[in-house]
């Protein structure tokens, strides 16, 4: 599930929270896909309890794609750090707008 927030500043935050799996990505990335025309997007993973290996390689991909990924949780962190190091990701930086998490 997911939410959006549309800013005055022209950053766009998409909320997602609960299970994310790879099958429940298509709207998202269809989302995404629309707002191709906004420089300031963001994941915001807070909310997120749960992924799959299939949603990792997707906020992979995302990353690799200029797309922030905010409160990004460690478990999905060093996950995305794996797929990084196993794929074609490798030089992508995980950049976070919390202070206090270190990608």
């Amino acid at each position: 599930m997911f939410m959006i927030r549309k800013r005055g500043d022209g950053q766009i935050v998409f909320t997602l929270s609960g299970r994310i799996e790879a099958s429940e990505l298509a709207e998202l990335q269809q989302q995404l896909a629309e707002e191709t025309s906004t420089k300031d997007i963001s994941l915001d993973l807070e909310n997120v309890t749960l992924v799959n290996q299939g949603a990792v390689e997707f906020f992979a991909h995302c990353a690799a794609n200029h797309v922030t990924l905010i409160n990004c949780p460690g478990y999905i962190r060093k996950w995305i750090e794996q797929v990084k190091r196993a794929t074609a990701f490798r030089d992508v930086k995980i950049r976070t707008k919390n202070p206090s998490i270190r990608p």
